[in-house]
């Protein structure tokens, strides 16, 4: 059933509100994705507070224009979904090419990142990108390993006289 032009201004609206309030947002294909498959994205993006609208390429184009943002629908091919989000730059990337691997039919076609248009390809770098707290961890690994390793060399000492008081004994 066609929408009426009421509901086009109301899906347009909301759509230029979440394109304000976005972090990122990263545009999908959904063509031949099954609607158990959908509501499990919905359900993964959900969990790393990230949204996904699918709305007719029309009313993107007028939404993005609204936000002073270029848009070129024709270069977005198949049935379009946005994934916004909204606290983290890197979760709907990370989330919808995570996805993507287990399901061929999500194609991630491109995205929108600190006010520019971005390709596919820089999506994808996006997405492989460790999180946040992986990084602190390999940040916090490689300050704590020469304490470490000091400590045990420290230890070295009182081992070897450990063991030279055994043989003694």
């Amino acid at each position: 059933m066609p929408l009426n032009k009421e509901q086009k201004k109301n899906i347009v609206k909301e759509l230029k509100d979440n394109i304000a309030k976005q972090k990122a947002v990263v545009f999908v294909s959904v063509k031949g994705l099954k609607a158990s498959e959908l509501f499990d994205l919905r359900k993964q993006l959900k969990e790393s507070n990230c949204l996904l609208s699918v709305a007719k390429k029309t009313l993107l184009k007028i939404a993005f224009k609204e936000n002073k943002i270029e848009l070129n629908e024709k270069e977005l091919e198949g049935q379009i979904a946005l994934i916004f989000g909204f606290k983290d730059e890197i979760a709907p990337a990370k989330t919808a090419y995570n996805f993507s691997l287990k399901n061929e039919n999500l194609k991630i076609l491109g995205g929108f990142l600190e006010n520019q248009l971005r390709n596919m390809e820089e999506i994808i770098i996006l997405a492989k990108i460790p999180s946040k707290q992986e990084l602190l961890a390999k940040f916090i690994g490689s300050i704590k390993a020469p304490m470490s390793g000091f400590v045990n060399v420290l230890q070295g000492n009182i081992k070897g006289l450990v063991y030279v008081l055994s043989q003694i004994k």
